[in-house]
């Protein structure tokens, strides 16, 4: 799931309503409601499923914030949202502290592992000091959207940056290349890829009478290849391309080597040398 995502700007308010902990959730319940992707559920539901949730265990963890949450058959997406009170209320805190900032969190039934991952992923965020002060000072709702946003995206990881790769396919004639074909990948960074004793048309071809003739012609060895396959990276298709042709030469005028690279749509592992 996307945690930024889920954060639903219509759901965050700087003041609820609600003088006990039966209050608040009330008033949590109708807040979480403004999204259309609890149109369906209803607010009774939604507040009788974080009633239930809650009589399991208190979801106040301490220092003033609490995460109510719950799973509901028929939601399809996540639902975060927050509210603030200026005057705090009990919520049986481990702490014992009343709470001012709960942030709650409403996501499918069948999405345990995604539900413990935003949990966590919010819980993180609410655990600095400075986080509450700079809540705090939030006017609107949507200055409090925007304060809890922008440290939620500080907070969690940063994606890991993807490099695309390319399949590199080389067919190869002229055996006493390739070693230098391999040098070349190697110098470019390459340092694992598979090569597969081929055999080109010729090889058939002979086999058939009406073409016997001309077989003679061929050059010594032409029927065997060897094909190369190796991941690179998209970047530097050319500058590895224009490498090859120094050892092959230019591959428009010279026979014996064939070319081509492949968009990788997903790979996982590596052709990296043991």
């Amino acid at each position: 799931m996307n945690l930024l995502q889920s954060l639903r700007p219509e759901c965050f308010a700087t003041d609820i309503p609600g003088r006990d902990k039966e209050e608040v959730f009330q008033a949590l319940a109708q807040l979480a409601c403004r999204c259309s992707a609890l149109s369906p559920i209803g607010q009774d539901m939604v507040l009788s499923k974080l009633k239930e949730r809650e009589a399991q265990g208190t979801t106040a963890l301490g220092n003033g914030v609490a995460f109510p949450h719950a799973r509901l058959e028929g939601v399809r997406e996540f639902v975060v949202g927050m509210a603030m009170k200026r005057k705090p209320v009990h919520f049986d805190a481990v702490d014992g502290k009343k709470c001012r900032f709960f942030v709650f969190v409403l996501g499918p039934e069948n999405a345990p592992t995604e539900h413990l991952q935003a949990l966590a992923g919010l819980s993180r965020v609410m655990g600095a000091r400075a986080v509450h002060a700079e809540l705090a000072k939030a006017k609107s709702s949507e200055a409090l959207h925007e304060a809890f946003a922008r440290r939620l995206a500080h907070a969690l990881p940063a994606a890991p940056a993807v490099r695309e790769k390319k399949m590199l396919i080389i067919t190869l004639y002229i055996e006493e290349r390739l070693f230098d074909l391999l040098q070349v990948l190697l110098e470019e960074g390459i340092d694992g890829a598979s090569i597969l004793n081929s055999s080109g048309m010729g090889k058939y071809v002979s086999s058939v009478p009406i073409f016997a003739d001309f077989i003679g012609f061929m050059r010594p060895r032409k029927d065997q290849s060897q094909t190369i396959l190796a991941l690179i990276p998209a970047e530097r298709e050319q500058q590895i391309v224009e490498k090859i042709e120094e050892v092959v030469g230019d591959l428009d005028k010279t026979e014996g080597a064939f070319i081509a690279t492949m968009n990788i749509a997903f790979h996982k592992g590596t052709m990296r040398m043991m």
